[in-house]
């Protein structure tokens, strides 16, 4: 499943930069599943937990469908369950204005909160007609691949943040050369 904050608290598309830019790392809170959840989640979604970051770019004139423009490395998570890493990607990815960064975990993840305010809504990449179905196929881990993200969750989120360091503004142009006319 690959998915997105929609709205954290008043803050509506959290995670859709205004600005270009580079997603240069990500943050994932995970919890501390037992033993037998772990065996369990391992074999129903057919590998050990893992994370991704992909970055959606909006289709136009298609609402809630995203093409992937850039995906992260996949970082294995079992190592560190009940705390919240930090993963460097070996290769910024770009983020455009308007585009979306999302998580994408392409078997399973233990990093998700539940019982929030109405405030916090995420989408998913799940087929619009099994929103409430815990399929993972719908993890968008190819490039160029595009899928829509009608499936909307209120009073849930996904817990992950990313790095995002936005290109630097021009605050000193240069000179421009004033044209000096000949006579002749």
């Amino acid at each position: 499943m690959t998915g997105f904050e929609a709205q954290q608290g008043t803050t509506k598309h959290p995670f859709q930069p205004t600005r270009r830019g580079k997603v240069v790392a990500f943050s994932i809170t995970l919890g501390k599943p037992k033993d037998s959840d772990i065996s369990f989640f391992t074999k129903l979604f057919g590998g050990d937990p893992a994370a991704q970051i992909a970055v959606l770019k909006p289709v136009p004139k298609k609402k809630q469908q995203y093409t992937v423009s850039g995906l992260s490395d996949v970082f294995q998570l079992a190592a560190y369950f009940g705390s919240t890493p930090t993963f460097a990607l070996s290769r910024p990815l770009t983020v455009k204005p308007g585009y979306v960064v999302a998580l994408t975990v392409p078997t399973w993840a233990p990093a998700f909160a539940v019982g929030l305010g109405n405030d916090e809504v995420w989408r998913s990449s799940r087929d619009p007609a099994h929103c409430d179905d815990v399929q993972q196929k719908a993890a968008q881990t190819t490039r160029g691949k595009t899928a829509t993200y009608s499936c909307l969750y209120r009073t849930a989120r996904l817990m992950y943040t990313v790095t995002f360091v936005p290109d630097p503004r021009v605050t000193n142009p240069p000179a421009t050369k004033k044209k000096t006319g000949t006579t002749g």
